[in-house]
């Protein structure tokens, strides 16, 4: 139904905020009420919502504390604060108890075509739907202020709306707006307007294309791997290319795309699927090795993003209140100048807007008979956590078949004989054994305790004044050295080491750190599976092959030679700093590789309150210290 009418009304908007853009001062004040003017005039109910940016800082307590654990910055001004201008349609066939919001970040001083484009977009969709007729839930459109980030303005909206504060803000709803230029006046309210449930939310945004064609990007991923409904991206999708003729894509790894072996490994799999295909012409295994190429870097980046924990986007907000939400790009492969080529490109995305809102109109319940847990592999495939589940299951089996095994073994290391060995000695040998096991368990304590320490340090270490990344970095490697050592003297008695025989005790704590491994993995598993699997991906073989090295190095055979050579080069690989930089050595070059980016990488983790940074410090990182230990074992 969207129309030229609606388009003429959005170019209005747009021309009107350029022109602020030309003479900044006072730009803030004044796009804020020439928007809040514009969704008067269509009768929609507007507030003004004020926010003070939250300070991102280490917070240990504050893990899966819930969304509202922000911190004010307590050196915050008055003139410190942002605010979104909000505007509600009610529906007329609703009851006020659903809505749908639409979000458009704009920053009124940094702002340009971009911004004004979403917000033209977002606008000539209000528009029509101030007009319509079947619409059965509330319109909430959110014009997010980002001059200090996109996500903050969203997320402190999410948070009064959910959990009503009462403050000074409260005082000022009697604030006026004014717009010079065009003589208007209008009081309206600092606070919260509210509405009821959101079914879902999308976030609208522009960006420059370099494409042959136009383009829209989908961004899912929230806060610890969180997705949002499957079946909503499905809409996006059908209606953005059957409709309206768009290319649909989501994040890809480019530098997969770009990979040799990649292409050569999908070019063996596309070999193999024409060979099979002609036993049997209905398996449809007609893949191209493009395709698998594709796909890989699609997947690799879904299954990296969700492991990451970090959001894509201001989406990521509405997923901490399971309220389905993505974010929508838009690219035009044409100059944005270009006045006719502005209006398709404002019909055409308003139009997708309006089929998504109705879709979601027209729903009696929430979305749920679709996915929330999978990996993208394309915009319209996926992999279903029925199918990669059973990756992970048979990685980890190994686990507590080989913990098993190796604590048997150690029992029957002192064997006795009915005739030379009294019941005496059998019972003092019982018991050391049990002497044996109960101190790689203290060992395996001491250092799980440890690792809870060093995720603890990043706080007290980010209190040092001016200090740069890698001298934060170098202070946190040196105290987590110190702080082991200590503990390893206190907690541990060197008077531990005489109950049970030395050649088993390796055997021991390996059998005790790969099953505390295997329940990490298992927990970890729960709250985010992308990052257990890459977990155990990195760590798994290494806890498996752990062997002490002077054996190999005694037993001068092919095999022990060879997995000498392995239990090195996993060693190395799956220290946490050292897979980061050799991740961001293949993706950016290993030139600019910088100590300090370790620090900041895990600041961002510990900033998003992301489970991965708990589980480096509580679950990878011991076992790794653990598995170092078997192999520098004296036997």
């Amino acid at each position: 139904m969207l129309s030229n009418q609606e388009v003429s009304e959005a170019n209005k908007l747009i021309k009107e905020l350029n022109n602020l853009h030309s003479n900044p001062l006072g730009a803030t004040t004044e796009s804020h009420g020439i928007i809040a003017k514009y969704m008067s005039n269509l009768g929609a109910q507007v507030n003004n919502h004020k926010f003070h940016p939250q300070l991102n800082q280490f917070h240990p307590l504050h893990f899966f504390s819930g969304p509202d654990s922000g911190v004010m910055q307590e050196n915050s001004t008055r003139s410190l604060y942002g605010i979104n201008t909000v505007g509600i349609i009610r529906a007329p066939r609703g009851d006020g108890k659903e809505a749908i919001v639409l979000v458009t970040p704009y920053n009124a001083v940094k702002g340009g075509v971009r911004e004004t484009l979403s917000l033209g977009i977002a606008y000539s969709v209000f528009s029509l739907l101030t007009r319509v007729t079947w619409l059965a839930k509330d319109i909430i459109w959110l014009v997010a202020d980002s001059q200090y980030g996109e996500y903050a303005p969203v997320a402190a909206w999410l948070r009064d709306y959910h959990t009503p504060a009462f403050s000074n803000l409260d005082s000022l709803n009697t604030e006026t707006c004014h717009v010079g230029n065009n003589n208007f006046e209008s009081k309206i309210s600092y606070g919260i307007r509210r509405s009821g449930t959101m079914a879902a939310a999308l976030v609208l945004g522009v960006a420059y294309g370099n494409e042959n064609e136009d383009t829209l990007g989908i961004y899912a991923e929230a806060s610890n791997g969180q997705m949002p409904n499957l079946d909503l991206i499905n809409i996006v999708h059908y209606l953005a290319v059957h409709r309206q003729g768009l290319r649909v894509k989501v994040e890809q790894f480019h530098w997969l795309l770009n990979s040799k072996w990649v292409k050569s490994l999908g070019e063996v799999f596309e070999s193999l699927g024409k060979m099979v295909k002609t036993l049997n012409p209905d398996w449809k295994l007609g893949i191209s090795a493009a395709d698998y190429v594709e796909g890989a870097a699609t997947l690799a980046s879904s299954l990296y993003h969700q492991a990451l924990g970090v959001p894509t986007g201001p989406h990521g907000a509405f997923r901490d209140y399971q309220v389905d939400a993505i974010t929508l790009e838009f690219s035009l492969r044409i100059s944005f100048d270009r006045l006719d080529r502005r209006n398709d490109f404002l019909l055409h995305g308003g139009r997708l807007i309006e089929g998504v809102i109705r879709s979601v109109n027209n729903l009696l319940e929430k979305f749920h008979q679709s996915f929330f847990l999978y990996l993208l592999t394309s915009p319209s495939k996926f992999v279903s956590v029925g199918v990669y589940m059973i990756a992970f299951a048979l990685l980890v089996a190994p686990l507590p078949v080989v913990a098993a095994s190796l604590y048997a073994k150690t029992l029957d290391l002192n064997p006795t004989s009915e005739k030379d060995k009294s019941a005496t000695s059998n019972e003092l040998g019982s018991v050391l054994q049990s002497w044996k096991w109960l101190n790689s368990v203290k060992t395996v304590f001491v250092v799980h305790f440890w690792g809870a320490t060093v995720s603890l340090l990043p706080y007290f270490i980010s209190q040092i004044p001016d200090s740069d990344p890698t001298t934060n970095f170098s202070v946190w490697i040196l105290l987590s050295i110190l702080s082991l050592e200590i503990l390893r003297w206190i907690l541990v008695s060197p008077s531990s080491h005489i109950y049970g025989l030395p050649q088993g005790e390796w055997a021991t704590l390996k059998s005790a750190t790969i099953s505390s491994f295997f329940i990490g993995l298992g927990l970890m598993s729960v709250i985010n599976f992308a990052t257990a699997e890459i977990g155990a991906l990195l760590m798994v073989p290494m806890a498996l092959m752990a062997h002490p090295l002077k054996l190999d190095v005694r037993g001068q055979s092919l095999r022990s030679i060879l997995r000498m050579i392995c239990n090195l080069v996993l060693g190395v690989i799956s220290f946490p700093p050292a897979t980061f930089f050799v991740f961001k050595g293949v993706i950016e070059g290993f030139s600019g590789i910088n100590a300090g980016d370790f620090w900041n990488w895990v600041e961002s983790l510990w900033a998003w309150n992301s489970a991965t940074y708990l589980y480096i410090g509580m679950v990878h990182l011991p076992c790794w210290v653990l598995c170092v230990q078997i192999l520098l074992h004296p036997c």
